[in-house]
């Protein structure tokens, strides 16, 4: 073996024996960081199933936080309404009883109106809206919250909201006289303008109903859809993006000004990403779930011109409504919004 082959050798061992020093390094940061008793710690509840995609990605977010703290700010996710009940944790975690939360905006809207924004129906048209919504609407609700002593981390939609129906629709008017699934006072009021009749069915049952002929008609997202089957009766889903429902996770602001700045940055900085990784999942969660409903017989399509135009309106016309009940702020969101959207259409 010649001086130059035998140097590129040790050259090449040592280059290995570096790279793997540095990753037995890394590895025991994160090891140590885990096993570090912390600084912090927080309980942090959520109504949603383990396998949702928003608990995923909670869990991602917890541990982000924890490695970039070195260990010194640990967050327990508790799924599946163990910690406490879906409806219970805004008020648990702004009385103290526990650190931080998730829920679904609209659950909160009675006691945080401009949490009821993007549940107005047929404002948004797809994730692009629903992101221009998210952006108007946040300022106000850290407003809100920080009066609450509550600090927003972050907000995930869920998927949209399509139309199903046993007959294909081409106008609103080819609504009129269907059963209409409806579940609480929103569903029903679209059935009502629609000319639907409202058929009260929990989700549980809604195979049963399409069987016995008792509804033809409903509304709710494709992922919802596909978990329930409903091929077996429905055959069109229309892409209309009725709304898209957003859930939040937020944390009581004391807890936040408790931590040091290098960790608050941490928890900041995690939020941030769980946010962006968040929506890249609900979006992927969206388009799998219509995948899966044409693999099942159905057709998956977006509203015609027609059908989209009249949406439209009864989504000005719900704005209107929500933004005389909600008063001032809520021309925060909606003034900016439908301006954008026309400043946008005349490009």
């Amino acid at each position: 073996m010649n001086r130059r082959t035998c140097a590129a050798r040790l050259i090449g061992v040592a280059a290995g024996l570096g790279v793997a020093c540095a990753g037995h390094q890394a590895l025991a940061q994160q090891s140590q960081a885990t096993q570090q008793k912390p600084e912090h710690s927080w309980q942090l509840a959520t109504g949603y199933r383990l396998e949702s995609f928003h608990t995923v990605n909670l869990m991602q977010f917890s541990k982000e936080v924890e490695l970039a703290s070195a260990g010194a700010v640990r967050i327990e996710v508790v799924p599946n309404n163990a910690l406490v009940k879906l409806a219970e944790i805004p008020q648990a975690v702004q009385s103290g009883r526990i650190a931080a939360g998730e829920v679904i905006l609209s659950g909160m809207a009675k006691d945080l109106p401009l949490a009821g924004a993007d549940s107005v129906p047929f404002v948004v048209n797809g994730y692009a809206d629903a992101r221009r919504m998210w952006r108007l609407q946040r300022p106000g609700l850290e407003r809100e919250m920080a009066k609450r002593g509550l600090t927003l981390l972050y907000a995930v939609p869920w998927p949209p909201q399509g139309l199903y129906t046993t007959q294909p629709v081409k106008q609103a008017a080819d609504l009129k006289g269907t059963r209409m699934r409806t579940y609480n006072p929103t569903t029903v009021r679209i059935a009502e303008l629609l000319g639907a009749s409202s058929v009260d069915v929990p989700m549980v049952q809604v195979a049963q109903a399409l069987a016995e002929g008792r509804m033809n008609a409903m509304i709710t997202s494709a992922v919802t859809g596909v978990e329930n089957k409903v091929w077996t009766g429905l055959k069109h889903h229309y892409e209309i993006s009725a709304w898209i429902p957003k859930n939040m996770v937020f944390v009581q602001t004391k807890l936040m000004t408790a931590l040091k700045t290098a960790q608050r940055s941490a928890v900041l900085d995690a939020a941030k990403a769980a946010e962006a990784r968040g929506w890249d999942m609900s979006e992927r969660a969206a388009q799998t779930a219509l995948d899966e409903l044409r693999r099942n017989g159905i057709t998956v399509e977006r509203p015609s011109a027609q059908l989209d135009r009249e949406l439209k309106r009864l989504g000005e016309r719900f704005s209107r409504e929500w933004v005389r009940e909600v008063g001032v702020s809520a021309n925060e969101i909606f003034i900016p919004y439908y301006t954008e959207a026309t400043s946008t259409a005349g490009k």
